[in-house]
């Protein structure tokens, strides 16, 4: 998961962690070699919806899509909305992209590294949605800048979500829910938080699937899952 370095939570010049796991497949080297390149953000210049599909329609954005079941699902949902879709790790990479070639769909554009280089490329307000499904907690009271829920991130969210936009963050992990509430909650100028009773948070929202990272933590681990809903003022 992209993180802010660490002692600076408004600048990103690293990553943390990994960027492949065990060797990919044929087929999915295949796709990483060939279908990829067609469908990836470019390396530099706005990124703006006339950019990536030549015309103007609303833009999604999903930080770490894992292995994309979500990216996917709502891009079905939504198939004249556009979705760009962030990700360090080749293996999530890759299997996005065997969402995208089975299911078709026209209306994604991936980018195989840092999320934050990309989101800073897009225009102020152009977002319509900004999805950040669980991001790695890093719970770790010295690596708590390393979160992407902090206050620079927070406030970049803001700057490409258009009025009424809504950022969509999920987590798992206890540690990293009291400490993105707490930010949010110096955000409140910024963010309306979208609840009005615990069902709101604790029963995953209409047109948000589950993932297979969230039925692992929720099956195998046992962990309880939250649901945020944040509108942008």
């Amino acid at each position: 998961m992209t993180a802010f370095k660490e002692g600076d939570p408004t600048t990103l010049n690293r990553l943390y962690g990994r960027s492949q796991g065990k060797p990919l497949r044929a087929r999915q080297q295949g796709l990483v070699d060939n279908l990829l390149p067609q469908i990836a953000v470019p390396t530099d210049g706005p990124v703006t919806s006339q950019v990536l599909f030549g015309d103007d329609r609303p833009l999604h954005f999903e930080i770490g899509f894992g292995g994309g079941e979500h990216l996917a699902y709502r891009a079905d949902l939504l198939p004249d909305h556009g979705f760009i879709g962030a990700e360090p790790f080749l293996n999530g990479v890759a299997q996005a992209l065997t969402h995208v070639e089975d299911q078709r769909l026209a209306n994604i554009r991936l980018h195989h590294g840092d999320a934050i280089e990309v989101l800073q490329r897009v225009p102020d307000g152009a977002l319509t949605m900004l999805y950040l499904l669980h991001p790695d907690p890093w719970p770790k009271a010295r690596h708590a800048k390393r979160r992407m829920i902090n206050d620079g991130p927070v406030e970049l969210f803001a700057q490409k979500l258009k009025p009424g936009g809504e950022l969509r963050f999920g987590t798992d992990h206890a540690v990293y829910l009291r400490h993105a509430l707490m930010v949010m909650q110096r955000h409140t100028d910024l963010f309306e938080w979208v609840v009005e009773k615990p069902a709101d948070w604790q029963v995953r929202p209409s047109g948000w699937p589950e993932t297979r990272y969230e039925h692992k933590a929720r099956t195998v681990y046992g962990h309880e899952v939250w649901y945020f809903r944040f509108r942008r003022r």
